[in-house]
């Protein structure tokens, strides 16, 4: 074995080091940070604008668009309010017909939001999105504010809330797309407590790299104040009694290799069903791009354990590094992921390719050990999260704690580890 340093090479010593510097994700991030947005395209307030909030997190900023509004009589007097409420969440101020109506109206405006990489416009899908809705409530009268959020895979609740929910379908994108409305009490609620969360709801995504969100109100009579704040904080909150919308909770899922028939061997188990159809098991070889690789049918509703299990022949797999996971979908068509499950081949022509990483668990710097046969030539360093997601390469800084899979390729020839971020 040889090893390689990454920064520069030590001719007068045989044993060469890669050291590589990580900045990922945290695999257990829960907040985006939406502050100091800029226009990036178009005019301010109108249809088509594109806003840019930069560094949401350490490697992603989110471009926000005016997708459109229920009519030319509702503006946008602020995109993004930091004078009250909090700052890193996404506040926009809609205004309905001046400020006041004397009649019932309905009223909204819809944002697209889309998650890119940092410093561009190429899309990037996130694991997990919390958008949380917050104070979400009236003016005292005859006005309640809404906020609709399009294709999430499920929505959080506090188990006695004072929000109304009704589905609701056809974006100004899509008229296919569904989702859910969420309307408020017509009673004030003084400021934006994040402990009422009796008025607020978190709407959860996974692998999306692009949301839409609808903000309005409503009334049944008279009011002077159709200008309202919107807040949409980018966080999981904790709700003292929740109710969740999830169609299956996943207990368990493992994947092994089963040496004795050149199969992975599946099993995944479900605390709950509620309304599902079936499960996706979907397979890559890269941990990005995914195939489906079976269609396994539901229980479809149960409150106890149920098991699944599946056998995936891996007898024309190439790659020595295979990724699952499953995807549940339920009768409406809405789906969710399990986490995602690595296992190695062991190929008969790779002879036992292995790498070794020190120190493990790693602070700030990681070495890497790799086969002798590889020096000289052009090695890729990857720095994967636990979702087998690419995050980095090479060169990377600022690493959040938890586990992630250092993955090395040279000439066809690819080796794993992982480590620990402590």
């Amino acid at each position: 074995m040889k090893t390689i340093l990454l920064s520069k090479l030590n001719s007068l010593r045989v044993v060469l080091f890669a050291v590589i510097t990580i900045s990922v994700m945290n695999v257990n991030a829960q907040e985006y940070q939406f502050k100091n947005s800029s226009l990036e395209y178009g005019s301010s307030g109108a249809d088509n604008a594109i806003y840019r909030f930069p560094s949401i997190d350490a490697t992603h900023d989110a471009l926000v668009t005016i997708k459109g509004r229920s009519s030319v009589l509702v503006t946008l007097s602020n995109f993004d309010l930091t004078s009250s409420g909090f700052d890193k969440a996404f506040q926009p101020r809609v205004s309905y017909n001046n400020g006041s109506v004397s009649s019932a109206s309905s009223w909204w405006i819809e944002f697209e939001i889309r998650f890119v990489n940092k410093g561009t416009s190429t899309l990037s899908s996130l694991a997990n999105i919390y958008a949380t809705g917050l104070d979400i409530d009236g003016d005292n009268g005859n006005l309640r504010e809404f906020n609709s959020f399009y294709q999430s895979n499920y929505h959080i609740l506090e188990n006695v809330t004072n929000l109304s929910v009704a589905s609701v379908t056809g974006t100004v994108s899509n008229v296919n797309a569904t989702g859910k409305k969420f309307t408020g009490v017509t009673v004030d609620h003084p400021g934006i407590d994040t402990s009422a969360t009796d008025l607020m709801t978190t709407n959860v995504y996974m692998n999306v790299n692009t949301i839409t969100i609808r903000v309005g109100a409503s009334t049944t009579g008279s009011s002077g104040s159709t200008q309202r704040m919107h807040a949409i904080w980018f966080k999981n909150f904790t709700f003292t009694s929740p109710v969740s919308t999830l169609p299956v909770k996943f207990a368990s899922f493992t994947a092994t290799l089963n040496s004795n028939n050149n199969k992975a061997d599946l099993r995944w188990t479900t605390a709950s069903e509620i309304n599902v159809s079936h499960f996706v098991v979907e397979r890559s070889t890269d941990g990005a791009n995914y195939n489906d690789a079976a269609v396994v049918f539901a229980y479809g509703n149960a409150s106890d354990m149920t098991t699944y299990n599946f056998s995936d022949n891996l007898s024309n797999v190439e790659s020595t590094v295979v990724y699952y996971r499953i995807r549940s979908v339920d009768v409406d068509g809405k789906s969710m992921y399990s986490e995602t499950r690595i296992i190695r081949i062991s190929k008969q022509t790779d002879n036992a390719i292995t790498i070794v990483t020190f120190p493990n668990p790693v602070t700030s710097e990681v070495r890497i050990t790799i086969p002798a046969n590889w020096q000289n030539k052009r090695v890729v360093y990857e720095v994967l999260n636990a979702n087998g997601q690419v995050v980095k390469k090479t060169e990377m800084s600022n690493t959040s704690r938890g586990f992630y899979f250092v993955k090395v390729s040279c000439e066809g020839q690819t080796a794993q580890q992982k480590i620990i971020r402590q």
